[in-house]
């Protein structure tokens, strides 16, 4: 299995890169985790709507010319539907039962995915009605992900 993670923006503070590589270090008993982090755009102070459109039109176009034929693609938004962590590891087997070996994750920019990349998703995901930095989130894909492969496996895990 072959995860790729498609962020939107830099990771800089190193606790947050740490947390990344230690998930990223657990995953890889399970998948290869790949993190691809692409250039967001700036935003200046009281843009128009106009403006942050064009904002997320441009992120978005970077982060559809890296997907892969062939790949299952999660977009994550706050409009997406809600999984438990069960529910995620289940919907992860029967991709990969369905002979699906690779699935990208994308986490978009301060401005959100256009509608549509949230339509060419194959699936659109929610994690909660709250709003995370995407620093924070990005972390937090990655301890869902590790704990999805070991509900899979059979392993124990904390509830």
């Amino acid at each position: 299995m072959r995860i790729r993670l498609l962020c939107v923006g830099r990771l800089k503070e190193s606790f947050y890169t740490a947390a990344v590589a230690e998930f990223t270090k657990r995953l890889s008993r399970f998948a290869e985790v790949v993190v691809v982090e692409l250039a967001d755009e700036r935003i200046p102070d009281g843009a128009s709507a106009a403006e942050i459109e064009r904002v997320r039109r441009a992120e978005c176009r970077r982060i559809e010319e890296r997907f892969a034929e062939g790949e299952y693609i999660v977009a994550l938004d706050p409009r997406g539907g809600k999984l438990s962590s069960e529910g995620l590891a289940q919907r992860i087997d029967g991709i990969m039962l369905r002979g699906t070996s690779r699935i990208a994750f994308v986490i978009g920019g301060s401005c959100g995915l256009t509608e549509e990349l949230r339509r060419r998703a194959d699936m659109v995901l929610s994690f909660s009605d709250m709003t995370f930095s995407h620093q924070i989130f990005r972390i937090m894909l990655l301890e869902q992900l590790y704990r999805a492969f070991k509900i899979i496996n059979g392993e124990p895990y904390h509830k």
